[in-house]
């Protein structure tokens, strides 16, 4: 039987994606040039600069930021099931947040080659065994373990002067510490003090944004803000918080 044009058409409606998906597969894209942004920080870094290589990963970390409130609110894993966007964001997360700061350590000159290698290979290591840990967040949606933040990590370590020897132990606690049941803030997903959270994560860019500007020597007052930050986002899951009980009638 011939097929009429009529049904031609039709078939190609039918195939030609849909709205909805073409927002969901931009959501991926969008996604997925956090990657782009890790290759210009690795870039930036292979020339030493090191002011530029935290620029990019500051964009990557802005895309990784609201990428999955866009994803929820298009439905992506509904609309688009072929493509994981878990599986994609923690691939471009393994780039900007391990593997280019990693780099940094191995060849910025913080540490002597010999005991700045070791220290990278852990950064590798532990971070890839916690991106394959199907429990890393808790039913309360914090974090389970040192999340792998070590964009933030070697931010600070560029930022304060600090002896090889101290970023070194801060490596291996860090490292250890992935494996260990601490809780870490998620700053979007967990409720408790939420607004106060992100209010400081504002603060906390804002201020990173003056340090890269400043070529990371920024005025004190701008690195002990930051360092109140970074202590605020370390000890909170560490804090006991009780919900108030309803009262018995």
């Amino acid at each position: 039987m011939a097929v009429t044009s009529k049904s031609l058409v039709e078939k190609a409606l039918h195939e030609r994606p849909t709205r909805r998906q073409t927002v969901a597969f931009a959501v991926h894209l969008f996604t997925a040039s956090g990657a782009v942004f890790g290759l210009l920080a690795l870039i930036a870094a292979v020339e030493g600069n090191w002011a530029l290589m935290f620029t990019w990963l500051g964009a990557a970390l802005f895309v990784d930021g609201i990428d999955g409130s866009m994803a929820r609110k298009a439905r992506v894993w509904e609309v688009l099931p072929r493509w994981s966007g878990e599986t994609l964001d923690l691939v471009v997360d393994y780039l900007t947040y391990v593997l280019v700061p990693a780099f940094a350590v191995a060849t910025s000159g913080m540490m002597p080659a010999w005991l700045a290698v070791p220290a990278s290979a852990a950064i590798l290591l532990t971070s890839a065994l916690y991106f394959a840990d199907t429990e890393m967040k808790t039913d309360d949606l914090y974090f389970q373990g040192f999340p792998a933040v070590w964009n933030l990590v070697v931010f600070y370590f560029f930022l304060i002067p600090m002896s090889p020897w101290i970023i070194a132990a801060i490596i291996a606690a860090l490292s250890i510490g992935t494996f260990l049941p601490i809780k870490f803030v998620h700053p979007f997903r967990v409720v408790r003090l939420r607004l106060i959270t992100i209010a400081l994560l504002a603060v906390w860019a804002v201020l990173g944004i003056v340090a890269v500007v400043d070529g990371l020597r920024p005025p004190t007052w701008v690195i002990v803000a930051l360092a109140g930050c970074a202590l605020y986002f370390l000890l909170f899951g560490l804090i006991p918080f009780r919900r108030k009980t309803p009262a018995a009638d």
